[in-house]
């Protein structure tokens, strides 16, 4: 845990809170923390700062803290992505926040099996828990924005053209397409398809709807490698600038 996030429903009072839980746990099992311990913590979609272990037993802790620094600025990208396999969902979310994309669109498509859509994965605690999760990992504070769209046609034809506006949109597609951006290129749409990629409608949906096809090398990706082959691009750029 590089990061104690808190929430608001943790704060006792003023800048007094209560940690419990799993959290709690890490910080007994793991971290070893004594009073006057101080810890990296962040509130959720808020500051971050520094926290000073006021008060730790088998129930709960108390901290003090001091929330004075922003978190770390999010990279430009709005990822769209045809739903993945459960088990693979996961370490997209923890993925997605780990690395700052700030808004995700999980989509249906022809190679999509429904089933997915029935995973307990979607229910919003466990998507909260998965960006979480990232978010400890990055030292970040801002969750993600989660959007799900169940039927393709009506996404790309009424959604899409208003997401693409003042933004460069890419389809990443097998196939003998210009390599694919890799990250720098200001705000930026970038649509991954199903393993085994979009049917042919699909692509030329997403096209008609002004999408910019690319590749992303030789290799057939899995969809967790391919979103991390440009997020993680994205997020080395950022932090050069």
């Amino acid at each position: 845990m590089n990061l104690l996030l808190l929430t608001e429903e943790d704060r006792v009072e003023g800048d007094i809170f209560r940690v419990t839980g799993a959290r709690l746990r890490h910080l007994q099992d793991t971290l070893r923390a004594a009073p006057g311990d101080s810890l990296r913590v962040g509130l959720l979609n808020g500051v971050m700062g520094e926290g000073r272990l006021e008060e730790i037993d088998t129930s709960q802790a108390l901290l003090m803290v001091e929330l004075l620094t922003p978190p770390p600025e999010k990279i430009p990208l709005c990822l769209v992505l045809a739903l993945p396999r459960p088990k693979m969902l996961r370490r997209i979310l923890r993925t997605v926040a780990e690395f700052g994309v700030p808004e995700l669109h999980l989509v249906n498509s022809y190679r999509v099996e429904k089933s997915y859509w029935q995973t307990p994965v979607l229910s919003p605690a466990t998507t909260r828990d998965c960006f979480m999760q990232g978010l400890t990992q990055s030292r970040d504070t801002q969750l993600p924005q989660l959007h799900c769209h169940r039927r393709f046609k009506p996404f790309v034809e009424d959604e899409l053209p208003g997401m693409i506006a003042g933004r460069r949109a890419l389809l990443a597609h097998p196939g003998d397409y210009p390599p694919c951006p890799r990250g720098g290129e200001g705000a930026t749409l970038l649509v991954i398809g199903p393993e085994g990629g979009f049917i042919p409608y699909e692509a030329e949906q997403l096209e008609a709807a002004g999408c910019e096809t690319v590749s992303l090398g030789p290799r057939i990706l899995r969809v967790e490698n391919a979103c991390l082959l440009y997020t993680s691009d994205a997020a080395d750029e950022l932090r050069s600038v």
